[in-house]
């Protein structure tokens, strides 16, 4: 990720994270069958003093320094926090239904927390931030659950219109298989989707998992099996990218890197989104990693004004392709 190729036309933030990236040591993921390790990585990425690093890396956000009122709406099984930027109109009814990423066991806790505050001040919107339930303690389809009981529980207050779904990486995914899920259950589609670098594959054949990836894609594989558990990994709600696309798909935009080893997914989702008639833009970003720079560059400011254009519009019911 250092190439000549790579770097050029990269701001200097940009290139400083690059050279971060290549020299950090790699950290192997656990085997799937050793809870007290995968136990110990989920307590780590929910720790209060990481939480604002984890909560940009793990949802495209940027830190505007907005100021952001956090509360918290309990549910059956998890809790949603719910961010309202200061000066919102409070007869603005848009509401960003925000699912964050980190491998299905990162993100949670104290990062949710703090997600919610990036950002709610980043879309100028409310935002609904689901503190999902992860394996090891609750896989497959345990996040999905949580993620459909908040959108249900918008629904009692909201019209869909006024809502949209964002998600990176593994939230990516979740906001896929959501919209999946309510499809087979016949609820009212969002406005629109934003889809940051999704993992739409769970079988991980895309080209880019090995080309700007690893010739061994094995801590990956370690992170599904973990997430997945024996369901078959062709399950659309598991890797949505083998989904149905139905007519009433909201508009979708969907954003990845010229190094992220995600790029075949979100390239493919969105050939996939193109076929089935639904409106969908993709961008791609010069040299940019899996969760482009953690909020660290002037790309990443970028992508969060192209991703807020593009649900202001759909907001005002004018989104485009």
């Amino acid at each position: 990720m250092t190439g000549r190729n790579t770097e050029y036309g990269l701001s200097p933030e940009a290139r400083s994270w690059l050279a971060m990236l290549a020299s950090r040591p790699e950290s192997p993921s656990p085997e799937p069958d050793d809870i007290e390790a995968w136990r110990a990585v989920v307590a780590a990425g929910s720790v209060p003093e990481y939480a604002d690093a984890i909560a940009l890396a793990t949802t495209g956000a940027v830190d505007t320094g907005v100021a952001v009122a956090v509360d918290a709406v309990e549910l059956a099984d998890t809790r949603v926090h719910v961010g309202t930027p200061e000066g919102l109109a409070p007869d603005d009814r848009r509401v960003l239904l925000s699912i964050h990423g980190g491998a299905f066991v990162l993100g949670g806790g104290a990062a949710t927390r703090a997600a919610t505050r990036f950002v709610a001040g980043a879309y100028g919107v409310t935002v609904w931030s689901v503190d999902y339930r992860m394996p090891p303690d609750h896989p497959y389809p345990a996040a999905l659950d949580d993620c459909l009981d908040a959108y249900r529980t918008l629904l009692k207050s909201h019209d869909p219109a006024s809502i949209a779904i964002s998600g990176l990486s593994a939230g990516g995914n979740l906001t896929a298989a959501l919209l999946l899920r309510l499809q087979e259950e016949r609820l009212p589609m969002p406005c629109a989707a934003v889809l940051n670098s999704p993992s739409v594959d769970l079988t991980l054949s895309g080209d880019t998992i090995v080309t700007n990836g690893s010739d061994d894609p094995g801590g990956l594989l370690n992170n599904v099996r973990l997430y997945a558990g024996d369901h078959d990994l062709m399950d659309p709600c598991l890797s949505p990218l083998f989904g149905r696309i139905g007519a009433d798909w909201p508009p979708t935009i969907l954003f990845s890197g010229t190094s992220d080893y995600l790029l075949s997914d979100t390239v493919r989702m969105h050939r996939k989104l193109l076929a089935a008639g639904v409106r969908a833009q993709l961008h791609v970003f010069e040299g940019a990693p899996h969760g482009m720079f953690a909020g660290t560059a002037p790309e990443d400011r970028l992508l969060v004004a192209q991703a807020r254009q593009f649900l202001e519009a759909a907001w005002k019911g004018g989104a485009t392709a």
